[in-house]
């Protein structure tokens, strides 16, 4: 199964749920820090980054859209729309969580704004490890030939490649 959007053979996707969730996992170490110190603009910075991350999850959704398109019905289908519907949930939490602090006056974090974010963190664990198993299913039947080989794979008959290194 290949992709419809990719990098060098590389499905777009996976690579661009690492934003979203890095930008998440930064908002809500941020608002920790919000919380335990009590300086602000630590808050404010989360709200932002939260924010960020919203913008780059709608973007990661339309690129698993697109890949899903091609799909056949099946456990990869499956997978994909499992992959999906849990990187939405946490960008449904995040979405309240800031939605909530639109109106505060500091935007700033509170103990149960960041027992959600600490939440939509686990679940956006178990994105992850369904996009991994996702991306093993998009490199199953792409590989790279190592050496010297026939194009249905098999090594030619009877060569050798000795690999000569210059001395140090």
């Amino acid at each position: 199964m290949q992709s419809r959007l990719r990098v060098r053979g590389h499905p777009i996707q996976p690579m661009l749920v690492t934003f979203p969730f890095g930008l998440f996992v930064s908002a809500t170490v941020l608002d920790l820090a919000d919380v335990l110190s009590g300086l602000a603009f630590l808050g404010l910075v989360g709200y932002w980054t939260a924010v960020a991350g919203l913008v780059a999850a709608a973007l990661t959704a339309v690129a698993g859209m697109i890949d899903l398109w091609d799909v056949r019905a099946g456990r990869t289908r499956r997978t994909m729309v499992t992959a999906n519907l849990v990187n939405a949930g946490v960008a449904a939490l995040f979405l309240l969580g800031c939605l909530i602090r639109a109106e505060a006056p500091q935007r700033g974090a509170t103990g149960v704004l960041l027992a959600v974010e600490l939440v939509a963190l686990a679940l956006g664990a178990v994105g992850v490890w369904l996009g991994a198993r996702l991306l093993r299913e998009f490199d199953a039947g792409r590989r790279e030939p190592s050496g010297f080989e026939t194009p249905d794979g098999t090594p030619f008959p009877g060569r050798t490649v000795e690999i000569i290194r210059p001395r140090a």
